[in-house]
């Protein structure tokens, strides 16, 4: 049930679309971040409305809560959540490594105290398969150590080999499941490449992840802190290093300039929880640039956020308005927010597809340069 048909490339950016058992997903794709089966601030309606194709949900936070096995007796996590369309979940061990003092990390998996209630747990590659298989997602991640930047190559080296371990054995208990029956099994499973910013360590990763065989892969460990301009250059020596007639997906990334320029070198799929989050803090996303809907100037200003934006938001609701409500602390401001947001990215991940279809790509991406910079989206 699940392929990747590639339709149309402009250089070394790909269009091009994943089939899944809830649906095609057409690439480039941004995948909003729903960590705990929902978008926060937004319905399943307003999701579907702006024309999102997939969402990411997270292992770690469903299977603490309400827990795997209550989503899996409640008819998987589309059922639960009320979403029809494809997912994709995390493994969640960005989250586990991100407990620091909380976790303690063998070769057998990851010992942890829940951020909740400090209740212990022990998260390996065969239980974040399992968890996954009973949230029922339509691409599930496998189990990968995440070390914390700045790390030296023997720690890097160390990490990955024990990445491409534990990715051995997340594939090895995802083909039991799909053997097993008696129904069929459609989940897809990726594998994901670390490195750190190490050339040498991408490439050997890379390289123990394919061997391994998987529906997808994914470039993990970026965006962490490292400068721009170094994601970049990894990203541009590790996608070619991926095969080419299946997905490549870049996690955790990013703003509209780091999306366009990971699709000018061949990535497929990107999440992030900027523009959600930005949007709670009070920052919209236009063609004109980032706006600050907080500013005082905005306080009579009757237009729309984004001129050019067709969202349920710059149709009905004006930036003095949208000012008033995120100033009274109104939860709506950060509802009409998040769904301008959401529907700017998708919307450019459209236009991106639209260019690469026409051999435009190269001007949108420069179009994107003149509107954006990296300062302006840092809330």
């Amino acid at each position: 049930m699940f392929s990747f048909s590639l339709t149309h490339t402009d250089g070394l950016a790909r269009r091009g679309v994943i089939h899944t058992a809830h649906g095609d997903i057409e690439t480039p794709v941004f995948m909003p971040v729903g960590t705990q089966g929902v978008v926060k601030a937004l319905t399943v309606r307003d999701l579907e409305e702006a024309g999102a194709a997939i969402i990411l949900g997270n292992t770690y936070h469903l299977y603490l809560r309400p827990g795997d096995e209550l989503i899996a007796r409640r008819g998987g996590l589309h059922r639960f959540s009320g979403w029809s369309r494809p997912i994709l979940t995390d493994s969640g061990g960005y989250q586990v490594f991100s407990l620091s003092d909380r976790r303690k990390v063998e070769e057998h998996g990851v010992h942890f105290r829940s951020h909740l209630d400090g209740s212990a747990h022990l998260l390996t590659p065969e239980k974040t398969v399992e968890i996954q298989a009973n949230l029922g997602s339509d691409i599930a991640m496998v189990l990968d150590e995440c070390p914390p930047l700045p790390s030296t190559t023997e720690v890097i080296d160390r990490s990955l080999e024990l990445t491409a371990r534990w990715a051995r054995r997340s594939r090895d208990r995802f083909v039991q499941f799909k053997d097993a029956g008696p129904g069929v099994f459609t989940q897809a499973q990726f594998g994901i490449v670390q490195g750190g910013s190490f050339p040498d360590l991408r490439q050997k990763s890379a390289e123990l992840t394919v061997s391994i065989g998987f529906d997808g892969y994914a470039i993990g460990g970026l965006s962490v802190g490292e400068p721009n301009e170094t994601m970049y250059e990894i990203v541009e020596q590790t996608a070619p290093l991926l095969p080419p007639a299946q997905p490549r997906y870049l996690m955790g990334v990013g703003t509209p300039l780091d999306i366009v320029e990971a699709v000018a070198r061949g990535i497929d799929m990107f999440d992030c929880v900027l523009p959600t989050r930005n949007a709670r803090n009070g920052q919209l996303l236009t063609s004109e640039g980032p706006l600050n809907i907080k500013n005082a100037q905005f306080s009579e200003d009757d237009g729309p956020a984004d001129p050019a934006c067709g969202c349920y938001t710059c149709r009905h609701f004006s930036r003095a308005y949208l000012r008033h409500l995120y100033m009274a602390g109104e939860m709506t401001g950060g509802t009409l927010n998040t769904l301008h947001n959401l529907s700017f990215y998708l919307d450019t991940m459209r236009r991106i597809r639209e260019a690469i279809a026409f051999g435009r790509f190269e001007v949108l991406r420069q179009q994107l340069h003149r509107t954006f910079t990296r300062r302006a989206l840092i809330s």
